[in-house]
């Protein structure tokens, strides 16, 4: 009975952090709380990285989360450059006793800050590369795999936010006329075949292209329906998208 209850209570509040992503007014600083709410673990931040959007912790639940930032960025290595070159998640159950090869700075960095584990996971959006997740716990704590997976899911959730706000600041306007309305519908039908994803995850693609080229919706369409950008070649062949 009391697994029983520890189960629903872990359910209940991963719903209740899934409730809260899924509002895109959530303010960008606040994106990494929700986390906190149903993982064993001490702190978390939202960091975007890579060659989409620039270098920054958009969301840190406290100054140590943060420093964990600021030292896989310092140092240009660590679990969430990881996570996002492989998309997926990096698992650090305790640094202590930690063997491999890889960050040999940022393992002896993050001995001296009083962390235990950490955890990173990928911010992805379709064939886009944003950030990371970072979950850290000051003593050393493992991450079943179907709380692996609710952190996938609100990874999701948190990409689309981050690439939401992204947009919305930058206060870039679009063609509404009829003619780009419907070049960008043929293009959002063209990338949603491309990559198999939902009509308005597509649309989001190709508003986020424009975005990072400093270019208009209907010019990245056209691009497009004229086959000059395919998303699943770039895939395909590792490049960096846009």
């Amino acid at each position: 009975m009391k697994n029983r209850r520890g189960v629903l209570m872990s359910n209940h509040s991963f719903l209740a952090a899934s409730d809260t992503l899924s509002h895109f007014d959530i303010p960008g600083s606040k994106l990494a709380y929700p986390f906190t709410q149903f993982l064993p673990v001490t702190g978390a931040s939202i960091s975007t990285f890579g060659p989409l959007m620039g270098t920054e912790t958009i969301s840190a639940t406290d100054e140590q989360a943060r420093r964990v930032d600021e030292l896989q960025f310092d140092l240009g290595e660590g679990p969430c450059w990881d996570a996002l070159a492989t998309r997926q998640p990096v698992l650090e159950a305790n640094f202590a006793t930690r063997t491999g090869a890889s960050w040999p700075a940022f393992t002896d960095a993050i001995r001296a800050e009083n962390v235990g584990a950490l955890f990173a996971f990928p911010l992805v959006f379709g064939p886009l590369e944003i950030g990371a997740v970072d979950l850290y716990s000051i003593d050393p704590v493992t991450l079943t795999p179907g709380q692996q997976h609710e952190v996938l899911e609100l990874s999701a959730m948190v990409s689309r936010s981050v690439l939401s706000h992204a947009i919305q600041t930058a206060g870039r306007t679009i063609d509404t006329s009829t003619f780009s309305r419907r070049l960008i519908h043929q293009a959002t039908g063209m990338v949603l075949a491309q990559l198999g994803i939902a009509a308005a995850d597509a649309y989001l693609i190709i508003k986020v292209r424009a975005f990072a080229e400093n270019r208009s919706m209907q010019e990245v369409s056209e691009d497009i329906v004229a086959r000059r950008i395919r998303f699943t070649e770039a895939v395909d062949h590792g490049e960096d998208i846009p």
